[in-house]
């Protein structure tokens, strides 16, 4: 069973959760993601359930490592987790979900400790070849309190038994284990060279509820590379990156 902890959201568009831990409590993160703890919290980092599980999320792109912050102290002490990009922290009760939920590998931010963090690979050979970053998934199962991070803004959808929905592999943060997942051709030959979205959504049936994300990690590396322009003119370096050159040169000439 998992720890009953008490947390709260601070921020807008780069969040943080501070998570509030009763004695002998403790909250599993992700490596990299702790802000602050106040005393009587000691970190314990482990691979979360033996080598095979380390190695595991080693070759799907995780941390070798996940760490548990446990309150050794006498009373109530806070740990704070922040977001690693703009976006929102979606909190959400894994008994809402019947105890078990898939979501993005990279969105996993921290859970109550008892809650056990998996990799999930998608089930059909069509979104393991072509589901970029839809194909490996994160298992989280248990009962207690998960947090998750979405970039941008989040919505949340509940589909009817039945219902479908076709979203950019990229945008999908987490879903219920009954909702049906594949990927699907986004089919017509201009859609597919031109469209701009890629050559594959991914197809959700319910029922269940879905969180999407409106500004997935890769999207918004794709628009800062784009910004980044390096060309040659007069022996100079234009675009974004050029001109920040020229004006550190300026500034240390006291031009």
């Amino acid at each position: 069973m998992a720890d009953v902890i008490d947390y709260q959201i601070y921020g807008d568009d780069l969040q943080l959760v501070e998570v509030e831990l009763d004695p002998s409590e403790g909250i599993r993160a992700e490596i990299g993601t702790m802000t602050y703890m106040e005393d009587g919290i000691e970190m314990q980092t482990d691979t979360g359930g033996g080598l095979f599980k380390g190695f595991k999320r080693l070759i799907t792109g995780e941390s070798f490592f996940i760490t548990t912050f446990l309150n050794n102290g006498g009373g109530k002490s806070r740990v704070a987790f922040a977001a690693p990009y703009p976006g929102k922290i979606v909190a959400f009760d894994l008994d809402d979900f019947g105890g078990e939920v898939l979501c993005q590998k990279d969105s996993f931010l921290c859970a109550a400790r008892g809650v056990e963090i998996e990799v999930a690979f998608t089930k059909r050979l069509g979104a393991g070849f072509f589901g970029g970053e839809g194909f490996i998934l994160q298992r989280l199962t248990g009962d207690g309190m998960v947090f998750v991070h979405a970039g941008g803004t989040v919505i949340e959808k509940n589909l009817a038994a039945g219902e479908h929905l076709r979203v950019d592999t990229g945008c999908l943060v987490s879903f219920s284990t009954s909702v049906d997942y594949d990927i699907k051709f986004i089919g017509g030959f201009k859609n597919a060279l031109f469209g701009g979205e890629g050559l594959f959504l991914a197809s959700l049936q319910g029922p269940g509820k879905v969180f999407l994300q409106s500004l997935p990690f890769s999207r918004l590396v794709d628009r800062i590379k784009r910004g980044i322009t390096f060309t040659q003119r007069g022996g100079e370096q234009r675009g974004v990156a050029g001109l920040g050159g020229n004006i550190l040169k300026d500034i240390i000439s006291g031009g």
